[in-house]
């Protein structure tokens, strides 16, 4: 059950510390598009193939989670995974690691990649070795030699966090005008851009009217950028931030791309005596669902893992089959049109925790016990 598998995962974690593409992209014919022949479907392999699944760093419930998902699930589908995390050793690591993979004889590489753009030698290779490429949650930027995409709709879950702080800020703090600050990703992330640009889409145009206030100036992506994910360095930046603006202001919102950040700029916000401000997030991590529950946080983007991995199996057992996964779009990165299989980010407060996720039995009981 995932019960089990969420509270494996967060054992292990504190162990150690848009669809509207679908009618736009050109067809899998045609020039420029990953995969155009379909021919990494064509031939399927043994049942009992080898998986590799490469992953970044345990800075998140959901990678953790990812982890034990694929080693069940892959294992119960006949296959033999190998998943490996790239750790503090960053993408010198996983270079290593996928290649290590490819030399063993995998079948299918599925890559969250440290940085997507730093893959291509490995990325080649696997190519040549006839193994499918399928991009994990994160895009593999500026090579020709990925076939699929497997992700959650980046660009509207940014715009569902941007829309979400503009709710908090009416429902908790009244009329604005409204002090905020701004958190990106890791700038080695493909996903940190969309996160922010699809959030910037809702609240530019009310920095720009007046209705939002960014004390500290910091309003690019690389000026809020929080290097590797991690809590600490956005702790820090908080409270520089919150020394030199906020002495005599109240800092109102804050504009979080997940919740591990979304909480440590709460634990800022309190050192600095402030009230709890208005708080997005992502990947409906426990701890943030409490904190949502008790009428702290005030939001997070439910992107359910199990049902990524899931999708990800699933493409593994239809190539298995000799059959192309499903897709629903196509996601240009900079090199091709990547076949894309989107899920669609669900924006979740205390208004609707209640009613969302009721299918997945181990949050069900969190949030409704």
């Amino acid at each position: 059950m995932r019960m089990r598998k969420l509270l494996t995962a967060t054992a292990a974690l504190s162990a150690v510390t848009a669809l509207a593409l679908t009618g736009c992209g050109r067809s899998a014919s045609e020039s420029g598009d990953a995969n155009p022949s379909g021919s990494a479907a064509a031939s399927g392999f043994d049942a009992n193939a080898k998986i590799g699944i490469s992953l970044p760093a345990k800075t998140s419930e959901n990678w953790v989670l990812a982890e034990n998902l694929f080693n069940d699930d892959l294992k119960q589908a006949g296959f033999q995974p190998t998943v490996q995390f790239a750790g503090d050793g960053g993408a010198p690591t996983q270079q290593n690691q996928i290649d290590a993979m490819i030399n063993s004889g995998v079948k299918v590489l599925i890559i969250g990649a440290v940085d997507g753009k730093q893959l291509n030698t490995q990325l080649a290779s696997a190519k040549a070795a006839g193994i499918t490429v399928i991009a994990y949650d994160r895009l593999l930027q500026n090579t020709k030699d990925v076939d699929y995409y497997i992700a959650y709709n980046n660009e509207k879950v940014g715009e569902l966090q941007g829309q979400a702080l503009l709710d908090g800020l009416k429902e908790r703090k009244g009329d604005g005008p409204y002090n905020i600050e701004l958190i990106a990703g890791s700038n080695d992330d493909a996903n940190s851009k969309p996160f922010f640009e699809g959030a910037m889409k809702i609240l530019q145009p009310k920095i720009d009217d007046g209705t939002l206030k960014v004390l500290s100036g910091q309003t690019t992506q690389d000026k809020v950028a929080t290097q590797g994910w991690d809590p600490k360095n956005v702790q820090t930046r908080m409270d520089s931030i919150l020394a030199a603006n906020y002495k005599s202001a109240k800092l109102d919102g804050v504009l979080s791309p997940n919740d591990t950040l979304a909480r440590a700029a709460m634990r800022s916000a309190k050192d600095a005596g402030q009230d709890t401000p208005v708080l997005t997030g992502q990947d409906s991590e426990v701890e943030s669902l409490k904190s949502i529950l008790a009428g702290e946080q005030y939001s997070t983007i439910n992107k359910d893992t199990t049902a990524l991995v899931e999708a990800n199996v699933q493409a593994v057992k239809d190539l298995q089959a000799g059959k192309a996964p499903e897709t629903n779009a196509k996601e240009n990165n900079g090199s091709v049109d990547v076949p894309t299989n989107y899920l669609e980010p669900v924006s979740v407060t205390k208004a609707n925790i209640k009613d969302a996720y009721k299918n997945d039995p181990s949050l069900d009981k969190i949030v409704n016990p």
